[in-house]
């Protein structure tokens, strides 16, 4: 029970990390005013590998979920340099001078304008590296304790097992009720008395 309720408490947190970095990887990271124009740099263009290190963190979730032994933590390692690349991503593309270099890219003429604002709240990076922070964990969580999770293969296998002993009480029910169905009666002892002892 303490096994399952640690896997299932680690697939939350992970998906809830990997939730808060999809959410920050489709937002404007920055907002690069020049005089009366503004232009907005979106976190895809600061941080390309946000969405995909998210979706790759996801996938491990799952992997985790299906897998065990040496696959599972390996699995947990490749979540881990996920979550990694996520914080990297997020301090990197955080940057108001990475905001305002990728600003210029897209409004050459207006660039060199001497009134420029440059809007950079830490919200989304923050969230982004929040995210990548619980991968990481999840991912070292699962490297060094998803050994001793359960999976599905686990519970299929226990289920196989069952099957023998399930079908045999299932036999022998249906074959009372077939009785039953011929006019025997169930409640009555068919073994002749006089029998016993020869």
């Amino acid at each position: 029970m303490r096994a399952g309720r640690a896997l299932w408490t680690w697939v939350a947190a992970c998906a809830a990390g990997a939730g808060l970095v999809l959410l920050a990887a489709g937002r404007d990271w920055v907002t690069v005013t020049y005089g009366t124009r503004a232009v907005p740099v979106s976190a895809t263009e600061l941080a390309p590998a946000l969405a995909p290190a998210a979706w790759a963190g996801l996938a491990a979730v799952v992997a985790v979920l299906a897998t065990g032994g040496v696959w599972r933590r390996v699995v947990g390692v490749v979540m881990a340099l996920c979550g990694a690349g996520v914080i990297a991503a997020a301090v990197t593309g955080g940057r108001p001078d990475a905001g305002l270099a990728a600003a210029a890219e897209h409004a050459p003429l207006v660039a060199a304008a001497d009134a420029v604002r440059v809007a950079a709240p830490l919200l989304w990076p923050v969230l982004a590296g929040v995210g990548g922070l619980t991968l990481l964990a999840g991912g070292v969580a699962a490297a060094l304790w998803g050994g001793h999770w359960p999976g599905m293969s686990e519970r299929y296998e226990r289920r196989g097992r069952e099957t023998p002993v399930r079908a045999g009480v299932a036999g022998s029910e249906r074959a009372m009720w077939d009785a039953i169905d011929l006019g025997a009666d169930p409640t009555v002892d068919h073994t002749d008395p006089r029998q016993d002892g020869h």
